[in-house]
């Protein structure tokens, strides 16, 4: 076999002439468009999955938001129930 390369072709010649055989092979297989769009879908209408998802955020937003607004409340009531808020810590002289 070596010597087929050494007296014809060597073997980077035949490298490159292989490899320039398969890639024109290839070549327009890579490049074939397909007809096929791709889907248009709305951000508000979404999946049933997606609206499931969204309504129950929507409910934890809600229900840390009371918690937040009960725990502040709680605490002005426990410091006097001021609710205006100077930026001081209150019992200092």
């Amino acid at each position: 076999m070596s010597e087929t390369f050494n007296q014809g072709i060597s073997r980077r010649k035949a490298f490159t002439l292989f490899a320039g055989v398969f890639g024109a092979a290839t070549l327009p297989a890579e490049f074939m468009a397909s007809d096929a769009k791709a889907q248009e879908t709305t951000p508000t209408a979404g999946t049933p999955g997606m609206q499931r998802r969204q309504a129950r955020r929507t409910g934890r937003h809600e229900r840390r938001e009371a918690r937040r607004t009960g725990r502040h409340e709680r605490r002005e009531t426990r410091r006097g129930g001021s609710t205006e808020t100077t930026g001081q810590a209150t019992g200092q002289k």
